[in-house]
């Protein structure tokens, strides 16, 4: 468990603190850990040991990836990162909701920008787990000229990651969200497989209408993405009364709408698409529940946070034994069978 006396610190403090503990951690010898043939896959020609990745906002800056590493997670995503440095939203920015186990963050892309990041990830050793490369725009960039700071970013970082996201569905980044339509979707990825083979993912919002969505989703794969992410942070403050009123939410008090929102990509693109729960995932169950709907992989934040630095590795224990008693023999068996029956 997270040791309660990082909660009576203010959030970002907090957070620095487990940053530069996981900046040591991670030049510390580990031992090689063999992964858990059950837990492993191959996805895209990438092999993935364990289906727990670790979702964007947390390693916004790629200082902690080594560290982070050694904790278990199948992958880990960067940033999200943006062509410029930026310092994101006014603090406070982050708020704790301790007895839901939630937090509510309004941090507005704040980084190093790409080039740093990119130098950082150029001297790290090879990792166990995959590094996922979350790219977004400038908050002083026109969205007119999005398409141009998603080019950037991506050209920048193209030697760095095994995957690359286009976030379009912070809520922290005025307007971004307009950007989550069908003509810039298509424009972005057309964009983007011009540039590079590696394996494209697009994150979506939770509360887009499901039509509108899907039909998101649908343009994107057909102009080249491999995946989706669904969902990030939600904008619905109804999900826990008395919340300010900017800013997304996370943690459990997301996980009934991000189940759900999953359930319908998965139900439209489960065989057609790799998809990645995120939104809510605490347990073993509930990450065993979303790969059974058609989840190749799941990511967790929130649960991190509150729950310490064993969660990765009681989760994916709790996956096996959840295979077991399913009778099955591999992770790639138990995905999406709740759509094959």
């Amino acid at each position: 468990m997270t040791p309660k006396w990082l909660f009576k610190l203010e959030a970002e403090r907090a957070h620095a603190l487990v940053e530069c503990g996981l900046k040591v951690w991670g030049k510390l010898p580990h031992s090689l850990e063999v992964p858990n043939p059950l837990l492993a896959q191959e996805i895209l020609g990438l092999s993935l040991p364990n289906p727990i990745g670790l979702a964007a906002g947390f390693d916004k800056n790629a200082t902690m990836l080594a560290g982070l590493s050694h904790l278990g997670f199948g992958a880990i995503e960067v940033g999200t990162l943006t062509p410029k440095p930026q310092p994101g939203n006014p603090k406070p920015r982050v708020f704790r909701y301790i007895e839901e186990q939630s937090l509510q963050n309004s941090m507005g892309f704040n980084n190093d920008g790409v080039l740093k990041a990119v130098q950082r990830l150029e001297n790290l050793p090879p990792l166990p787990s995959l590094v996922g490369v979350n790219l977004g725009k400038n908050k002083d960039t026109p969205l007119e000229n999005a398409l141009s700071d998603y080019e950037k970013a991506l050209s920048a970082s193209l030697g760095v990651g095994d995957y690359y996201i286009f976030n379009l569905s912070s809520p922290n980044t005025p307007n971004l969200r307009d950007l989550q339509n069908e003509g810039f979707v298509g424009e972005l990825f057309a964009m983007a497989l011009e540039r590079t083979h590696k394996p494209l993912f697009l994150k979506v919002a939770p509360d887009m209408p499901t039509d509108a969505l899907l039909g998101v989703c649908e343009r994107a794969l057909k102009a080249g993405a491999k995946g989706i992410i669904a969902t990030n942070t939600t904008i619905d403050y109804s999900l826990l009364p008395g919340v300010r009123s900017s800013g997304g939410l996370s943690g459990r008090v997301l996980q009934d709408k991000a189940r759900a929102v999953f359930a319908e990509v998965a139900r439209a693109f489960f065989g057609r698409a790799i998809l990645v729960a995120v939104g809510g995932i605490s347990d073993g169950k509930e990450a065993y529940e979303r790969i059974k709907m058609g989840a190749h992989f799941v990511q967790i934040f929130t649960a991190f946070i509150y729950q310490g630095p064993a969660i990765c590795c009681k989760i994916n224990q709790d996956i096996v034994k959840l295979l077991q008693q399913d009778g099955l023999s591999s992770i790639h068996e138990a995905v999406g069978i709740g759509q094959k029956r």
